[in-house]
């Protein structure tokens, strides 16, 4: 099953992809659909008001998750790249929800920063709450998967020794197209990150240190996740920063990030408007 959220006259609705088409489900994003114990059978059942798929304008697949949990030095390939050891544990920071944009929005590079990066991943969304879960309680856990860039400023990444900053700068972050459910989706996908057509990034999700079940089971040790929290698991080699000479998205450029059977994420870079 597919998931979406989309952007109506009336506000942001939750739908169900039906090939061409996609159905209401009564409720206003996939985040308050994800928050109903019985999520699966409503959607399933669903029967609103329908749309044509090509048309649809995409808001965040979960506009405002209650956390976005990031694993960073992930890969392997990108552990390398970045002269770092295999750690022994995951590498956590977070996002905030000002940082996403939909999937085809444009993506903002804020004016403080020299240096914005491309970082394509992999995210998972949290479909029932869990708290210190164990393999089979963390996989059941999941809703579904979907594609996220995280767009990073490494001059503030690099500024202290913890990254948030530069992590979250607003509407930076694309987070879609859809959810698309563990059956659907399928494991070992193929990941692609693109800036004006030309791969940067080429990789498979076999290459994470750390995979969705034993994140969830790690993070949900610290705190409890909810539904339509998101978890981002890292990117793989071939971002800007890592390069010689370095390589910083422009504004004009366009990013298109995609995951083999999830979708693409496809959005123009724009210089941040004066305040």
């Amino acid at each position: 099953m597919r998931l979406a959220t989309i952007r109506t006259a009336g506000g942001t609705r939750a739908v169900r992809i039906d090939g061409d088409r996609a159905v209401e489900t009564g409720h206003a994003d996939v985040g308050e659909l994800l928050a109903r114990p019985d999520w699966r059978a409503v959607a399933e059942a669903a029967d609103g008001p329908a749309h044509d798929r090509p048309s649809l304008d995409l808001a965040p697949v979960v506009p405002r998750p209650g956390k976005i949990i990031c694993v960073g030095v992930n890969y392997g390939a990108h552990i390398k790249e970045m002269g770092r050891e295999t750690p022994q544990f995951p590498t956590l920071f977070a996002k905030f929800p000002e940082a996403l944009v939909g999937a085809y929005d444009d993506v903002v590079l804020p004016a403080a920063s020299e240096a914005v990066d491309w970082e394509a991943e992999l995210a998972v969304v949290i479909g029932s709450t869990v708290r210190h879960a164990d393999e089979a309680t963390a996989a059941a856990a999941i809703a579904g998967y979907t594609v996220l860039n995280d767009v990073t400023a490494r001059d503030w990444q690099y500024r202290t020794l913890q990254w948030l900053q530069g992590k979250t700068f607003e509407a930076t972050t694309p987070l879609g197209p859809e959810l698309v459910t563990p059956d659907e989706a399928g494991t070992g996908l193929d990941l692609t990150c693109a800036v004006d057509g030309e791969i940067v990034q080429s990789a498979n999700t076999a290459d994470l240190v750390f995979g969705p079940v034993e994140t969830i089971a790690y993070v949900s040790t610290i705190l409890t996740l909810r539904p339509g929290d998101v978890i981002a698991l890292g990117t793989p080699g071939g971002v800007g920063h890592a390069r010689d000479p370095k390589r910083y998205l422009q504004p004009g450029q366009v990013l298109t990030t995609a995951i083999a059977g999830l979708g693409e994420c496809r959005n123009t870079c724009v210089a941040e408007k004066a305040a």
